[in-house]
């Protein structure tokens, strides 16, 4: 392959929504280009894109699959993504490195819930959009509904550059209101004759014509002079009007395809040769200093890891951008990350399993290169310059489960296999929850994860167990209370003996030190002779105060009756669970001349704290998420309904591009698989998010319920 220019290459992303075509799409982009001779067939198994034996055994992409072709001098970089929301960790990453984003839609369901997620996406990182609507030839498609559904979506922003004269089974061609012309299609090889537009279409066609001739006037003042003078715009010109409305995103130009019988691949890429940005005027890359870089083939080398992968028999491959000068194999480059050094002992263009050795690669190309020892995704290497550009930001999880080996000495290799996952698809988060006392794997969805437990079964030889995690619940009072413990133990030789007076209280961020407590009618005034503030781990504060007086405790037992008290925060008395929020302060006390001890405050600590807390009003803190349900409308009923059983408070409504947005809050332990849940309610529909907001108290019934499993937790103990 020879060395392309920056100005003679196009990265782009495809997306849709499952089912959308997407993987078709690549494979007659890559015919059409000749990288590949015979297209694949996703029923099949054969495609280039779906190549792992998970993506084959579902018939459905679940990895971003980097591609290539050739097309009028050009060289297309195509990153193919996954179509589910389980598996959004591709399209983000893809999102990161592409300068155009391509908006499979399946002519059957026009817009789908999917669509206006992966349009967000879009949205955020300010990519522009150009649509194909696919899949024309099916039975059941439906060209008007599509585009009203388009209208809804993205309004007058979506403009028709094609339409069909027919669809269904006897799809075979389209009007080009662009060039005014009428293709037809004789095989399912692209062969395609351009006609005179038939006399019946005429006005129809001049109606589209116009539309888009105003559309690509609205973006240059110049052009709508012409357009004011003359009526008319020419090709260039119309051209040149949707190039400037495509990069500030108020053009989405649509396009008509059979992929599966490549119809229309040739002329959409026409039109991303033609008007699609370049790498040096789409794209723009940020350093975590706010710098911005130039895709400049004559600056410094450096490259941006999107991606990275663990294929056997090959080890480690990693998919990266090279924003900014050129990059050639055997180059010797500095990881920005970490401070280590790389060699790029080959470089290859990537189209899926099929890999192209190249020696050099421009600024705003794509490609890839394996067995680099220390970079991973997100990384940037340099070579001439010290920059580290902004990561990619995953969204957060939703869906937690804790996991397990079935055989427990895999237990070690299980953790190394899931930190390996993590590393593929940073939307697969594990950890160790010390609290819990469970490894919690979280992602987006229940399918999400299964994907991954087929693979370390099949893959590595691991099974494991995945069941409901615990939940993370804070304790906390809602009083004063006082209590005084005494710890004396006499067991021959040197005994043990502390005591403790301690009173508790709530917390309350912002308001001032008191001396001054009432308790059950009566006021105690306190000698704040110290005070320490720790913030805790999990949330919240511990105050403790000092108001010894008369030398009752030693000063050099204190910090053992705090290490004491600070035990039971982290095992609260009521469930076990952290304990945030409680003002302490340590009043009095008694010590034994011989027998006293750091051990023996610290129990008499302890105790004195648990003992208070009992009886200041305890309460089971439970997390509560914001979660945004995207839902068709005739969903809403079912949805908000399940919703209501979950105990969630209903914060509001809005309709979102056709759809209904149900913003709600709700407790984590009403939202485990929850996204098989919504599925099941919406035919699949459905999708949402879901980010953790606070702590606020259970319900009383709740709370009961949590203290007797917890009781006969211990008894089982």
């Amino acid at each position: 392959m020879k060395t392309y220019t920056t100005n003679q290459i196009k990265n782009i992303v495809l997306l849709g929504s499952a089912g959308s075509g997407k993987t078709t799409l690549a494979e007659a982009m890559m015919f059409e280009g000749k990288v590949i001779d015979r297209r694949g067939n996703v029923d099949a198994k054969n495609t280039i894109s779906d190549y792992t034996e998970v993506e084959q055994l579902y018939k459905r992409s679940i990895y971003s699959t980097p591609l290539y072709t050739e097309y009028n001098a050009h060289k297309l970089n195509i990153i193919d993504t996954p179509g589910a929301d389980d598996f959004v960790n591709g399209v983000i990453s893809a999102m990161k490195v592409a300068d155009t984003c391509v908006l499979s839609i399946n002519a059957q369901s026009g817009v789908e819930i999917g669509t206006r997620t992966l349009s967000r996406w879009a949205e955020r990182n300010q990519k522009p959009v150009i649509i194909a609507v696919n899949q024309l030839d099916h039975e059941k498609a439906n060209w008007e509904a599509t585009v009203e559904s388009l209208k809804q979506s993205f309004g007058n922003r979506s403009v028709v550059i094609q339409y069909p004269l027919s669809v269904g089974n006897g799809f075979n061609g389209f009007v080009d209101v662009l060039k005014m012309k009428y293709y037809t299609f004789s095989d399912d090889n692209g062969t395609r004759t351009e006609n005179d537009i038939p006399a019946a279409e005429a006005e129809r066609a001049a109606e589209y014509h116009n539309a888009l001739v105003e559309s690509a006037a609205e973006h240059d003042e110049s052009l709508m002079e012409i357009f004011f003078d003359k009526g008319e715009l020419s090709e260039d010109e119309i051209l040149k009007g949707l190039s400037l409305g495509i990069k500030t995103r108020s053009a989405f130009p649509v396009f008509c395809l059979s992929a599966k019988k490549d119809i229309g691949t040739k002329r959409l890429m026409d039109f991303i040769t033609n008007v699609a940005p370049y790498p040096n005027n789409g794209n723009v890359f940020v350093t975590e200093t706010g710098e911005e870089v130039p895709c400049d083939a004559n600056g410094p080398a450096s490259i941006f890891v999107y991606k990275t992968s663990v294929e056997q028999h090959i080890g480690e491959l990693s998919y990266f951008r090279v924003v900014s000068g050129v990059i050639k194999e055997g180059m010797d480059m500095l990881n920005a990350n970490n401070d280590t050094k790389e060699r790029l002992s080959s470089l290859f263009a990537t189209a899926g399993k099929k890999r192209e050795k190249v020696t050099e690669m421009v600024a705003g190309d794509l490609g890839c290169t394996v067995k680099l020892k220390n970079t991973k995704t997100n990384h940037t290497l340099n070579a001439g310059s010290d920059w580290k550009f902004v990561p990619i930001k995953f969204p957060d999880p939703k869906f937690r489960t804790a996991v397990k080996a079935k055989n427990e000495s895999e237990d070690e290799k299980l953790s190394e296999l899931l930190h390996r996952a993590h590393q593929e698809d940073p939307t697969l988060i594990v950890e160790y929850s010390k609290e819990l006392k469970q490894t919690i794997l979280s992602g987006q969805g229940e399918h999400h994860i299964n994907i991954l437990k087929w693979e370390l079964l099949n893959n590595h030889k691991i099974d494991i167990d995945l069941f409901a995690p615990k939940i993370p619940y804070r304790e906390t009072i809602t009083k004063t209370a006082l209590a005084d413990y005494r710890h004396k133990k006499q067991s021959g030789g040197a005994g043990q003996f502390g005591e403790v007076h301690i009173v508790i209280e709530p917390h309350i961020e912002g308001a001032p030190d008191t001396a001054l407590l009432k308790f059950e009618g009566k006021e105690f005034k306190f000698s704040l002779r110290g005070k320490e503030e720790i913030n805790l781990d999990w949330g919240g504060k511990l105050i403790y105060y000092n108001s010894i007086v008369g030398g009752s405790i030693d000063a050099r037992f204190m910090p053992a009756i705090l290490k004491g008290i600070m035990e039971k925060m982290e095992e609260g008395p009521l469930t076990g669970s952290y304990a945030r929020d409680i003002r302490v302060i340590v009043y009095d006390g008694k010590m034994h001349p011989v027998d006293s001890n750091e051990l023996s405050f610290r129990l008499a600590g302890r105790n004195a704290f648990k003992d208070a807390f009992k009886k200041a009003g305890p309460k089971i803190m439970e997390p509560i998420y914001n979660v945004n349900i995207y839902v068709p409308s005739e969903y809403m009923g079912d949805v908000m309904s399940d919703m209501q059983n979950r105990r969630a408070i209903i914060e509001g409504m809005e309709s979102d591009g056709g759809f209904e947005v149900i913003k709600a809050r709700v407790p984590l332990a009403e939202m485990y698989k929850y996204s098989t849940s919504l599925s099941s309610l919406t035919s699949g529909s459905a999708t949402f998010t879901m980010k953790f907001a606070d702590y606020q108290q259970v319900p009383a019934d709740v709370q009961e319920k949590l203290l007797k499993a917890y009781e006969a937790e211990e008894k089982d103990e």
